[in-house]
Parts: C-alpha cells; structure tokens; sequence
C-alpha cells in the first residue's frame, strides 16, 4: 500500500503542475524606477512639473522633482486704454511678472493598492526644497507729448508707478522687455498631497494629485504697487501626470 501511495501521489502532483486548464494569478513584478511629467493647475496660476522616483521598498519611493509655474497676484485686474481702439491690455501697478522654479526631494507611500480600491492606487506625498522665485519687470508702451497739442509717441518704458497712470499707458510692451532685468528670490517650499494613480496598463503612469503647497522666501515678493506683497504663498494645486515605470 505505501509503495502504491509513492507511486501516486508524485504523479498527481505531477500533473497538477501542467495542468493547462488549471488558473495561476501572475503577479506584476516590482519596477524600481517611474518618471513622470504633468501639468500642474493651482489656485494663483498654473505650470508644468516633471518627477523622477526610485522604488525603497514595495511601498515607499524615493522623488526628486521640478515645477516651473506661474503666480498671479489676487489683486491684478486687467485694464485697457478706453481712447484708443489698438490699445494692448495691461495689468495697472503690476511691478514684476512672478514665477517659480521648485527643485526638491521627497517620498511617496502606498496607502491602498490598485486591488484594495477596484484598480486606483493612493498615495500620500510629501517633498520640499528650493523655491527660486523669478520676477521679470513689467515694461509699458508708454505715450510721450510730441509738443504739438493732442500728438503723441509711443515710447517703451520699466513701469514706475510714481511716473505711469492710466492716462498716459497706451499699453503692455511685448514680452521679450524685460528678459534680461530678471532676478531671482531665493527661498524654500514644503509640500503634502495625494497621488490617485489609475492607468490600465502596468508599466503606465496616469495619475492625478491633489494637495497644498507653501512657498517662503526671506522677504516680500513685489508683484504689485499700491497693495500689501507677501514673503508666503500658499497654495492649493492639481496635477495631471502621465509617463511610465520600469
């Protein structure tokens, strides 16, 4: 009888193993790297922002990441020179264009896995860095008295606010004024959010991420004349990412 049992139970288990109707679940293997890119929408602007992870372990990633976006202040109001028909929009008292250049490091960490959540994995994400805040001066087209009564000429100047009022702003000069006046504020920024990561397919990243982030630099930003400038921003962001892990 055991020698009937030795020959038996091999070959069942034998079989078992090439059964060709049997299901075996094949799990995905564990990628190390992941880089994405995105568009980022917050509550002052908008920007892109590119992320670079590494895999710690099947739950935690190492990210260094990028953001370039733009800042407007809540106090800037388009205006337009009612007495001339080609007259550019501007915005009055604005000093400086501001944007930010964030470079900086952090983790991310599996809450729910795309099984435990019918195929959208949760993430928690926390970074912060470098804030280099980046201010371009506003230049106008300016209207200059030729002496002869009721004539003008268009002169392109920095905005001064003690020097440039509505009546004498014929409009924005074009974009390139300014470029080589920019300077920069250094400063830092922390950020917290939670990465929904949905694609279908494995090896793709499609994800959205909600979350706050707040920009400190040692002294007041001056985006604007005429209005109090903050040395903090804090801001509520949505990014839209794609790209993929391997």
């Amino acid at each position: 009888m055991g020698f009937f049992l030795l020959l038996v139970l091999p070959g069942t288990g034998l079989f078992a193993q090439n059964n060709p109707n049997e299901y075996v679940e094949e799990k995905p293997y564990l990628t190390k790297n992941e880089a994405t890119g995105g568009l980022n929408f917050h509550t002052s602007g908008w920007g892109v922002q590119f992320r670079r992870s590494f895999n710690l372990t099947g739950y935690k990633k190492l990210m260094f990441e990028a953001d370039y976006v733009g800042l407007k202040h809540p106090k800037e109001i388009k205006s337009v020179n009612q007495a001339f028909d080609n007259a550019r929009s501007y915005v009055y008292g604005k000093l400086n264009a501001f944007s930010i250049l964030r470079l900086g490091a952090g983790r991310q960490r599996t809450l729910y896995s795309k099984a435990e959540r019918n195929g959208v994995e949760i993430r928690a994400v926390y970074s912060g860095g470098l804030s280099l805040g980046i201010l371009k001066p506003i230049y106008l087209n300016i209207l200059e008295p030729t002496g002869t009564f009721g004539e003008f000429v268009v002169i392109t100047e920095r905005y001064d606010p003690n020097e440039h009022f509505v009546d004498n702003i014929y409009g924005r000069a074009p974009f390139t004024e300014g470029l080589d006046r920019i300077f920069i504020k250094p400063g830092g920024y922390l950020k917290f959010g939670f990465n929904f990561e949905y694609a279908p397919i494995f090896e793709d990243v499609k994800s959205l991420e909600i979350g706050v982030i707040a920009d400190l630099y040692p002294e007041e930003i001056p985006i604007m004349a005429f209005t109090e400038n903050k040395q903090l921003f804090l801001t509520f962001y949505l990014t839209l990412m794609y790209g993929r892990k391997w």
